[in-house]
């Protein structure tokens, strides 16, 4: 019997309105829905310095493809070169230009350049140094440091925006502007863009050698690593590398990881933590392949593994980790909720009990003295309280209690605001943590506008109900026991990888984590999201790297996997369902114990692919490097699955347990020897589960006599994976379409149009991709012999659009290339006449020649009329 579960998320809308024009007969789409660029990696053929090629090769190869562009007059910008890590080019080429470099001599791959947002700190939460201090007693860290283990000798890069060297709590001087770099504590580094800096705005970067940081995120990240002072971090012994890629505010191109990435490997770090990453990551990406190859190098790599989860600021669903995190040999962390959050609080009547609250941004700042009766307009079931508007007059001079729920926080707000209210307290309408806002909209929100938990809203309500209440706002704190903590967090992104593989790979406290920030912007605050979880892991990587000298990368996955403890279902814990594998991996991070453990169990994640081909087998080895015999018992503990919907809109939720088959229930494992373990997997049968949903759980090992069990966690895709439609209409919008672009706008051409390849009047050809694609094709074809006359473009390792109703641009400006037989490209331009393009997508893990595992779109006429004005 099937057991299925559905949540109501109250996350926003963010899909883009895609309105018709009553003036034209063809749909038109912005170009703002659109996700495109002028910014390409370019991938030569030989292989990087990091996989055995000499310096020598690499650069004699850059040398002869720069030249064979030249002699082609090829219109290019080179960004940046990289040698070790990837063995190419950051580039800026228009479209039509991007197509002439991938014609050229030891040409092999080009992939888009992604753009990094930085991230930004929760609104309104104070924090206190305990909050911290919890978060560190949910891995074990302070168990390690009272056993003497700190992390001094390691060295640990933050990629990020910098560090603030003044800070005491991170060998600073305490006083801004006093302390020079190198510092005791902050001794590597490279400032690679400079204060003004944002990819939109600024975007050429003006290196330095100081990476002190105005932005405030990456000392946060180092706080929790390893600050020693007023808060401790997990490894307050560790010296810092920092490799500032973020300027003051905005966003970076991830061309710049790779070179800090490079830089960092230059300059001996031991762990490098990247608390960043692009959504709809491939492993097979450039950053994600370039921190791959420096963990193959010995570098312990961390990287966040993004905030698209359900309640997340962009929310998303499944297959939404980002790169670099998905990176095959990069640790991908996912985030839990800390046990308590320090917030600003207001007391009601009648005992002045205190409520901490988050402030909404777009609101007025909240004051810290006053007091205000309080109202409330709806029940603690309402489901669409204060969605309308409410009686003129009626919250006068009040502070009105508000449901959340149906619409947006904004019209609340302002309803709430007509009817004369003088602040707005929301609450939430589901366990979990929120941070509201009520920005861009008019008219602006007036009054002070904050969020309550579920718990603190209902209490609320009960005290208006029994009798007046009166709220006065203080100076003071109130500690939050977060209903959330150790679970995992709303905003944390949902896996798997593309490509099937697990990710994220294990979880660390990231939601309401209090830690260092710029001196200038108050030396401390408290911030959310996987950019907080990914630092304790990289901490935590530390104190094992001291503990026991010996281990490498490889080996710390798996010490930190088979040690981790899994949490119960976010949603609804009391049902007893450990969360979904491809959410938190293999659980909460165990340092103590990753320390202390003597035995390995390898692989230390297992991913069984698609169940097409029905059962799989996989032998797991347990090693074991202690004194003494150890005998454990082999069990099986499913987790909850999910159905086929990817997106936010479409998850649904399954207790569908896969069957296992167990060969040895128990092994005992002789001192320095190993035993293997014969594990098979089926796949969920169908009245338990769709295909296309995705199921994973846990072998567990527990040892005889007592102790802390081993965990090998495990997931699946059930069913055919390339059933999974990559190119959908989007709706009623009918994509794939070919467009004409007229101010701004795409208008589709049904039933063919002419082009002159004059400007901006050449063929559009929009798509949504409902998945990824590990190759996207184009090519044209003459319409009087239906031959190929040649490629358009060729691009691998495609990302899937974010939201049902986004859509990628494709251009042709009338070139096309054919590969020769001796492996050369030659580029030509096509006459006058009438062509189409016909769009090849390669499903993910699409098996070669096999005509079900691609999808072709053809498109309607193109007649090419070069050199004659546009119509």
């Amino acid at each position: 019997m099937r057991s299925h579960f559905t949540a109501a998320w109250a996350a926003g809308a963010f899909a883009l309105s895609l309105a018709a024009s009553a003036a034209f007969a063809q749909k038109s789409a912005p170009v703002s829905a659109a996700e495109s660029g002028n910014l390409w990696f370019v991938e030569l053929a030989g292989a990087p310095e990091s996989e055995g090629n000499t310096k020598a090769a690499v650069k004699a190869e850059k040398t002869a493809f720069k030249n064979a562009a030249a002699a082609a007059r090829v219109k290019w910008k080179e960004r940046r070169s990289y040698d070790v890590l990837f063995n190419g080019f950051a580039v800026e080429a228009t479209a039509s230009e991007r197509t002439k470099l991938a014609r050229l001599p030891g040409f092999k791959a080009m992939y888009p350049i992604r753009i990094v947002q930085a991230p930004r700190p929760e609104p309104g939460a104070r924090g206190a140094a305990p909050d911290l201090a919890a978060a560190l007693a949910m891995t074990g860290a302070n168990i390690a440091q009272t056993a003497g283990w700190t992390g001094a000798g390691i060295r640990v890069g933050i990629i990020d925006t910098g560090i603030d060297i003044d800070h005491p709590d991170l060998g600073g001087n305490g006083t801004n502007g006093s302390t020079p770099f190198p510092s005791a504590r902050v001794a590597y580094g490279h400032d690679f863009v400079g204060d003004a800096y944002d990819y939109y705005t600024s975007p050429n970067p003006v290196p330095d050698d100081n990476p002190d940081d105005c932005n405030g995120h990456g000392t946060h990240v180092a706080g929790i690593v390893g600050a020693n002072g007023a808060v401790k971090g997990v490894a307050p012994g560790v010296t810092f590398g920092a490799y500032r890629i973020f300027g003051c505010n905005g966003s970076v191109s991830d061309d710049i990881i790779i070179a800090a990435l490079e830089r960092a490997l230059a300059d001996g770090m031991n762990v490098v933590n990247l608390s960043l990453g692009s959504p709809h990551g491939w492993p097979q990406s450039p950053d994600a392949m370039a921190a791959s190859r420096l963990a193959n190098l010995g570098v312990v790599v961390v990287a966040s593994i993004g905030n698209n989860g359900p309640q997340g600021g962009s929310p998303d669903g499944l297959y939404a980790a980002g790169a670099p995190g998905v990176g095959t040999k990069v640790i991908g962390v996912a985030s839990y909720d800390n046990l308590q959050a320090t917030k600003p609080a207001f007391s009601a009547t009648p005992d002045g009990r205190l409520f901490g609250y988050t402030s909404a941004t777009g609101a007025p700042t909240t004051p810290l003295s006053g007091s205000l009766p309080m109202a409330k307009t709806g029940t603690t079931t309402a489901a669409n309280d204060a969605c309308e508007a409410l009686t003129p007059g009626s919250l006068t001079g009040k502070a009105a209690l508000v449901r959340r729920g149906t619409c947006s926080f904004y019209t609340k707000a302002f309803n709430a605001q007509e009817a004369g209210a003088s602040a707005v307290i929301l609450y939430n309408n589901q366990i979990g943590e929120v941070s509201p806002t009520v920005a861009g909209s008019t008219p602006a929100i007036t009054v002070p506008v904050v969020m309550v938990t579920q718990s603190s809203g209902e209490e609320l309500d009960g005290r208006i109900t029994a009798e007046a209440t009166t709220l006065t706002w203080t100076a003071g704190t109130a500690v939050d026991l977060l209903p959330t903590g150790d679970l995992i967090s709303g905003f944390s992104s949902f896996g798997l990888a593309p490509d099937l593989s697990l990710k994220p790979n294990i979880t660390a406290p990231g939601g309401s984590i209090y830690s260092t920030y710029p001196l200038e912007n108050g030396g401390y605050a408290s911030l959310g999201g996987t950019s907080m979880s990914s630092p304790h892991v990289a901490g935590g990587a530390a104190l094992v790297l001291q503990a026991r000298r010996t281990t490498r990368p490889d080996d710390m996955k798996t010490l930190l996997q088979n040690s981790a403890d899994p949490r119960r279902w976010s949603l609804g814990p009391d049902y007893g369902f450990l969360d979904h594998v491809h959410r938190q991996g293999a659980g909460m991070m165990d340092i103590p114990q990753a320390i202390a453990s003597r035995v390995m169990v390898e692989p230390s994640e297992i991913a069984l692919g698609e169940s097409v081909a029905g059962g799989k087998k996989i032998t797991l080895k347990v090693s074991n490097t202690g004194p003494a015999n150890v005998t454990y018992a082999v069990s099986h503990e499913p987790a909850l699955a999910n159905g086929p919907g990817t997106f936010v809109n479409q998850l649904s939720y399954y207790d569908a347990p896969a069957t296992v088959r167990i060969a040895r229930p128990t092994v005992t494992v002789r001192s320095r020897g190993s035993e293997n373990v014969d594990i098979t997997f089926r796949a969920p049968d169908d009245a338990s589960l769709d295909d296309r949903g995705l199921y994973g759980g846990y072998i567990v090992l527990t040892p005889q006599g007592g102790g802390q069990p081993l965990r090998v966690p495990y997931a699946g895709f059930k069913g055919d994976y390339q059933a999974i439609q990559v190119l959908t209409s989007a709706g009623e919008w009918g994509f794939p379409w070919l467009a004409k672009l007229y101010d701004d706008t795409f208008w589709e051409q049904p039933t063919g149009a002419t082009y002159s390849l004059i400007g901006d009047d050449i063929p559009w050809f929009l798509a949504h991709f409902d998945h990824h694609a590990e190759e996207v094709l184009l090519e044209a074809l003459d319409v009087k012999t239906g031959k190929v006359v040649g490629k358009v473009s060729d691009d691998k390792w495609f990302p899937r659009n974010a939201t049902p109703t986004q859509f990628f641009t494709f251009t042709w400006n009338g070139d096309v290339y054919v590969d020769l037989s001796t492996g050369k490209k030659q580029w030509s331009s096509v006459k006058n006449g009438d062509y189409v393009v016909r769009i090849t997508v390669k499903k993910p893990l699409a098996q070669k020649n096999n005509p079900a595992h691609v999808e072709t779109w053809t498109s309607p006429r193109i007649k090419i009329t070069r050199g004659l004005n546009p119509a």
